[in-house]
């Protein structure tokens, strides 16, 4: 069945991509462990988050550190995967890995510091820069020649790094603030990152099974399931009501680790790049629907209110519970439609590209007509009226 839907290809078989599983084992437990550790370590030095009347509606401090403990299970997936390479390929995987690993380790850290010490913008920005360097220098650039050949447009070796540098640096920036705006309620941020991170662990699989490419085909799936586990083994201290929270440590963590992803596919050809952007479609939204709205109402754009798509849903009456449930939900619908586009062979790019824009036009449409664009308030709440 899996091969009339086109998911497994004619050059390795399902059992190929199962021999990884250990990688998920691995990580989970190492997550579950290091939470646990670091919950407890939090709460020892008061490394918390405090309650207040605007952003942090929680009634008590939690424990803060949930990011170290996501990185924790990490680095343990992603050596147990290492673990499985010939002496020949081995001096390219690690490269690579240690690459997006210590990118990680970097945001990680700045995001941590953030928490601890509330850093400015700009030293976050330039933190998360420093990460996306590290994917830079290990080549890990998107593959722009086939749009620039596609479009007959002729670009100079350098300038094409130029151009594959900065989309690295955007698309780093991009996901890390993304999830790191996410992070609002228990068990979100993680839920859909794992959402997103299964739906890649598909086309992983797929581009695996066709044979793409022998050393970025492995680094994909280790990576992804790696960061299923992490993920995972932080999700049962975080469920509500939460027992500790990521931070910009976990958010800002995930999100460059699924900029990583993104930029793996994006050495593809175009239609993997487009279908790993829609995958991870529901955070691009919720930012969006943020600044949009914030421009409108001449609000700042960078200050944190209380008008995302999950924190007008709890102002207009929906429980907490059911709230997350939604976003996984929608999560799950453009993750599906990603997915869905990119392995069905009988429909070209150039389709698949405009059936991504209507979803996020149509998307667009029906957060304007359901007012989530509207500020009111002096943190942007929009009051429930029954």
């Amino acid at each position: 069945m899996l091969e009339e839907l086109n998911l497994i290809g004619p050059q390795k078989t399902l059992q190929w991509v199962l021999q990884f599983w250990p990688v998920l084992v691995v990580s989970f437990i190492a997550a579950l462990v290091a939470t646990w550790l670091c919950k407890k370590i939090a709460l020892k030095y008061g490394i918390v988050d405090k309650p207040d009347d605007t952003v942090k509606t929680h009634q008590i401090p939690i424990a803060y550190l949930g990011g170290v403990g996501i990185l924790f299970g990490l680095i343990a997936g992603i050596l147990a995967g290492i673990a499985y390479f010939q002496s020949e390929q081995f001096i390219s995987i690690f490269q690579i890995f240690f690459a997006i690993l210590a990118g990680g380790a970097i945001a990680c850290f700045v995001g941590l510091t953030d928490d601890i010490l509330d850093i400015r913008p700009w030293q976050k920005i330039l933190g998360q820069t420093a990460a996306a360097a590290l994917l830079i220098l290990s080549g890990v650039l998107p593959n722009i020649k086939e749009i620039t050949d596609f479009l007959n447009l002729p670009v100079h070796p350098e300038l094409m790094l130029a151009i594959q540098s900065l989309t690295v640096a955007f698309f780093v920036l991009g996901a890390t603030n993304s999830l790191n705006l996410l992070d609002g309620l228990d068990g979100l941020c993680a839920g859909v990152t794992a959402i997103i991170t299964l739906a890649m662990l598909v086309l992983s699989t797929h581009l695996a099974t066709w044979g793409t490419d022998e050393i970025m085909d492995p680094i994909r799936i280790i990576l992804c399931l790696a960061l299923v586990g992490g993920v995972f083994g932080f999700l049962p201290f975080n469920r509500h009501p939460a027992k500790i929270f990521m931070g910009d440590a976990g958010s800002m963590l995930l999100g460059f680790m699924v900029a990583a992803l993104m930029m793996l596919f994006a050495q593809t050809i175009p239609r993997w790049w487009m279908a790993s952007i829609v995958v991870f479609g529901f955070p691009i939204l919720d930012t969006a629907t943020a600044l949009v709205r914030r421009l409108l109402n001449k609000r700042p754009l960078f200050v944190s209110d209380r008008g995302h798509i999950y924190d007008q849903m709890l102002d207009r009456g929906i429980s907490l519970k059911k709230t997350v449930v939604i976003c996984y939900l929608l999560t799950a619908v453009f993750a599906f439609i990603g997915v869905a586009m990119a392995i069905t062979t009988k429909i070209r790019t150039v389709h698949a590209f405009f059936v991504y824009a209507a979803l996020f036009i149509i998307s667009g449409l029906i957060i304007w007509k359901k007012g989530y664009l509207k500020m009111e308030g002096l943190r942007g709440k929009v009051p429930h009226k029954d």
